[in-house]
This record gives structure tokens, sequence and C-alpha cells, in this order.
């Protein structure tokens, strides 16, 4: 048994998602073990196959990462297809769930017609218990919402369309 990426990222949101505390897959070679502690500073992820181990820890980081978002700045823009004219997708950096709002009561951080500069925070991402403020790398204006709020998101997901002229 091997498993690609897109099936480990996916035990990693299920992990997350379900509150379970360590999940432990172990078939021949392949083994795989997700702790998750209470606090976000305990996390573990260990991947061990001895035909892929320079692949599988490769694989498993970007999602997983949750450290400066602004330093993924390719994955958090691309210009999108002709049928969107000159707009510029943002694109979430890492899976997880997508907030409009830093919390339930306050304000959301950007809305259709709002204009934003580089470094502006426009939402949060929640993974593993972290929330990660996602940082514009464009100025531009808001011209669409891909995503609803407190919706689960995939790596590389659209979720802006903004207009940078």
């Amino acid at each position: 048994m091997s498993m690609d990426s897109k099936e480990i990222q996916s035990l990693i949101k299920f992990v997350s998602k379900s509150g379970v505390n360590e999940v432990s897959i172990e078939q021949g070679e392949f083994k795989i073990t997700i702790k998750t502690d209470s606090g976000p500073q305990e996390q573990h992820y260990i991947v061990q196959n001895p035909q892929q181990v320079q692949q599988a820890p490769v694989q498993v980081a970007p999602p997983v990462a949750a450290a400066p978002i602004a330093a993924a700045p390719p994955a958090e823009t691309a210009p999108d297809s002709a049928a969107n004219g000159n707009y510029v997708e943002i694109k979430s950096p890492m899976i997880g769930t997508f907030y409009r709002k830093p919390s339930p009561d306050k304000d959301l951080f950007v809305n259709i017609g709002d204009t934003i500069n580089v470094g502006d925070v426009i939402c949060v991402v929640e993974a593993m218990k972290l929330f990660n403020e996602i940082e514009s790398e464009i100025s531009g204006k808001i011209v669409k919402v891909l995503v609803e709020d407190n919706s689960p998101i995939e790596y590389d997901q659209p979720l802006f369309l903004v207009d940078p002229s």
C-alpha cells in the first residue's frame, strides 16, 4: 500500500475535522501516523515509506504549513482564464476552512467592491486548529468572492477575483 499526496491531504483534513488525537496506518513497508494535540505547537506528522522517503514528506508539507503565508506568493495569485478578462484569482495556500471574518462578532475582512493593497488581510483559513491570516499578494478591487464563509477549501482553490487595474 502506498498513498499519494491527495490521499494524505484528505486524511490530514479528516483527522483535523474529526477531533481524533491520533491516527496510525501501517501496511507492510508503508506507515503513516498523524497526531494532533490540544496545543497547536505539538502537532506531529510522520510519514515513513522506504521507497518514497524523499517524496512523501515534501507532498505533505504544503497543506500543513502554518508558517508565514506571505512566503508563498506563487500559490496565492495567478492570472485567470480569458473568461474573466483581466481579473486575477487569489488562491488558497492550504487546505482548511475559509472564514471571511476574524470572529463571528466582527465585520468581514473584505467586501465586493473594496480596494485592497499588498499585505492586507483578506480572510482566515483554519487548518488543524490554527487560524492563518491570508494576506493579499496584489493590489486591486475585489470583484467576486468565490467561496462561501465557513466552507472547507482545498489547496490552490480560487477564493477571490480581483481587478488589478
